[in-house]
Order: C-alpha cells, then structure tokens, then sequence
C-alpha cells in the first residue's frame, strides 16, 4: 500500500485496523518499568491516551480513540514540512468539533505538530494541504503499521528488545489482534514453548506479562471485534 508524500487519507488502513496492529506492537513491548517512565518513554505504548510511538528523535505520533468510531491520528516526523511551510498550513481546518483540540493547539503552540488526520463514519480526513507541499511525514511515521509485511517485519526485527518472534508466531498473533481475538493465554504460551525450548528464541527470558496483559486489556483487542476501547 502507498503512502503519497504528502498523505492522503486513502493512504491509511480503516482505523479499527490501524489501531489493532500498532497496539499489538504496544503489548509486545510493554514492561512495567517503561511503564514507570512517563514522557521519557521511547518506542511503542498504550496509555490512557491511547497509542504512541515515540523514537526520541526523529518521530513522535499519538492515535486516540475519541468514541463512536471516531480516532484522531496526530504526531511529527522529521520529514515534515508542513510546519515550515510559507504560507502557514492551518493543520486543524475543516476539523471535526469531537478533535482534542486543547492538546493539539498545545502541541501547535510549541512546534511539535507535523499533521493530522481524523477518522469518522468510515474514512479518514485532514485539512487541505497547498499544492507545493512536499511531505508531511505520514509515510515516515505510519509505513510500519499501513502495510502487514512491515508490521510483521517489526515484530521479527532483532531490534525488538523482548527478543523478536518467529514469522509463523508473528503471524498469528497480528491475524488474532486484527479480529480482536487476542487471547493472553497465547503470549503466556509463546514465552513457556521457548523456555521448554532452551531459551531460544521468541523470548527474553524474564517476560513482564503483567504489564503485556494490561497494555492488552487496554488496546481492546480480545472482545471479538478489532477495535479500540
């Protein structure tokens, strides 16, 4: 799937899918003591706000699930111009009234802003963008999550510090999480086969499956239907 530079709506999965594979990246990662690190978290999470990726450099973005099928998508990659650009984008028009306005004003106020989309009866949404806009880093930030192999291609990574999954784990788990039928029974079960196995991968050998199932019970991804809560 294509994402253009800059984004268009039409680049983006159905939100319920979006949500269902970033969060499922989220409950992978998920430790207590990342838990405990607040705004000086890095990498994937889900907090009370919802989805956040965050590489402490290069690109920030927050998904939020506003209620009645609505989700914000909001954040800023390097590649952006949008905030630079002459004349000034008005990132917010033609915004629904149901935005976090508070904190996207917030985030506008101190720069950080790089787009925004929205999603409501089915299709997502963003201000009008002038014509000589390049990129507003949609591609950069959301590739991972918009085509399946990269998401799959994430959770194999060897960069995954919980250890990275095989192919055919990895697959199961996203095709569970995307029919939001993720039982936590399976993560439990992924770290004892490796453990019968020697220690061998997918696992690091001190799984924090607390902080799994709560960032799991927070995505809304084992009630039957992919969704966010």
């Amino acid at each position: 799937m294509t994402i253009h530079r800059p984004g268009r709506p039409g680049d983006l999965p159905a939100a319920e899918v979006l949500w269902a594979r970033w969060a499922l990246v989220a409950v992978w990662e998920a430790t207590a003591e990342a838990e405990g690190q607040g705004v000086h978290r890095t990498g994937h999470w889900i907090d009370d706000e919802g989805l956040h990726l965050d590489d402490c450099g290069c690109t920030w973005w927050t998904m939020s699930a506003m209620g009645e099928g609505r989700y914000v998508l909001y954040g800023e990659d390097e590649s952006s111009g949008v905030k630079w650009h002459e004349p000034a984008v008005d990132m917010l028009a033609q915004g629904p009234d149901w935005l976090p306005y508070e904190e996207l004003r917030h985030r506008l106020d101190g720069g950080e802003l790089g787009c925004v989309y929205w999603y409501e009866n089915g299709a997502w949404a963003r201000a009008p963008y002038p014509e000589d806009l390049g990129d507003d880093g949609l591609d950069c930030g959301m590739r991972r999550f918009v085509d399946r192999p990269e998401v799959l291609a994430v959770l194999t990574s060897t960069d995954q510090e919980r250890g990275r999954l095989d192919a055919d784990a990895a697959a199961e788990l996203l095709e569970a999480a995307e029919a939001g039928r993720l039982d936590p029974r399976v993560l439990e079960s992924l770290f004892t086969a490796a453990g019968a196995a020697g220690g061998s991968e997918p696992a690091d050998p001190d799984p924090d499956l607390p902080a799994m199932r709560r960032a799991l019970d927070r995505a809304g991804l084992t009630s039957g239907a992919a969704h966010a809560p």
